[in-house]
């Protein structure tokens, strides 16, 4: 009731004040070092508000439409919403990859399963690599692959207000970054039990990106719940953290049966995890590689050794990532290390 309406009226301010702010940036950004720098983060940051502000006010048409929200929960307005969704992703990611010079290269043939062939609900396993990864999971799910995506995300994500209302319309999950336990096994099973053909259950097993302090301590958790064999096994890992079974396997169990699963591995999005970061990386002209498995129902182990299958995949998938950054001579460099 506030701050929607607040950031409306500010991205009109906002593109009242453009010419002058274009004409600052553009002069600024001759020294700065990078190729217009300056005038291509405001660019991004003003493109993605006014898309924000055009999905809020849309958003708002349909809640009225809807008979004041009454019938959101309806097919009609749950696929209008999800139409509008593709086309916010679509405007977001397209800007970034002109503006960022970010060029996607996908290794190997579509599964056909994830996309025009829709005959069973499918599970994501993805990596997750800083902010934009997300963006672009999402992005190729709902308008490459025309799924509907659901995602359990962490609750300080509702300060956008575009994510915030169009998620709480949709089938998705907020919850505390510290949340644990039952009540997220819950809300998992909730949302992996209620998928139809066309929808897709989005997981990112880590449960947060790759630091060198966070792997660190992962391996120390699971040497202090009594599995060293797999604190091991996380030992080895290069580029990304441990997943986290429980959630899997509770997606696995309560998801329609048959369900597919495609694990997506990416590499090149590493050192792009803060503004920070994107600001000493531009231009960028970074190349994200990505590699999609599918596992198809009739080939996922029966739970009790679903664990071992997931630290499996996560291994070749770390193998895989190392391999793409040998090539483009770009290892990981956390700052945490030092």
């Amino acid at each position: 009731m506030l701050i929607a309406p607040a950031f409306v009226a500010g991205v009109v301010l906002a593109a009242v004040s453009l010419p002058l702010v274009v004409v600052v940036a553009a002069f600024l950004s001759r020294y700065v070092p990078g190729k217009w720098r300056i005038l291509r983060i405001v660019w991004f940051l003003f493109l993605y508000v006014g898309v924000e502000a055009l999905v809020l006010v849309a958003m708002f048409v349909f809640w009225v439409a809807s008979g004041l929200g009454v019938r959101l929960r309806t097919p009609f307005w749950q696929e209008s919403h999800y139409r509008l969704l593709r086309w916010m992703l679509r405007r977001v990611v397209a800007s970034a990859k002109f503006t960022f010079k970010v060029s996607l290269i996908r290794e190997g043939p579509p599964p056909r399963t994830m996309g025009e062939v829709r005959t069973r609900s499918i599970l994501v396993l993805s990596r997750h690599a800083g902010p934009g990864d997300s963006f672009l999971l999402m992005d190729g799910l709902a308008n490459q692959f025309r799924r509907n995506p659901r995602i359990v995300l962490k609750e300080f994500l509702q300060w956008d207000p575009a994510i915030d209302v169009m998620l709480n319309r949709l089938p998705s999950a907020f919850v505390p970054s510290a949340e644990r336990g039952e009540g997220l096994l819950r809300t998992i099973a909730g949302m992996s039990a209620t998928m139809g053909m066309h929808d897709a259950f989005v997981i990112f097993p880590e449960g947060g990106n790759y630091t060198v302090k966070r792997h660190l301590r992962s391996i120390e958790k699971l040497m202090e719940i009594g599995r060293p064999d797999l604190a091991e096994r996380a030992q080895s890992l290069k580029n990304t953290l441990p997943p986290r079974s429980t959630g899997v396997k509770t997606a696995l169990a309560a998801a329609p049966s048959p369900s597919d699963v495609f694990f997506v591995g990416h590499a090149g999005l590493e050192t792009f995890e803060t503004m920070g970061d994107i600001w000493r990386g531009m231009p960028m002209g970074t190349e994200v590689h990505v590699k999609i498995w599918h596992i198809p129902a009739e080939r996922i182990p029966p739970p009790e050794h679903q664990e071992t299958w997931l630290f499996d995949m996560w291994a070749e998938i770390d193998a895989w990532i190392s391999g793409r950054l040998a090539q483009t001579a770009e290892p990981f460099d956390d700052p945490d290390a030092y």
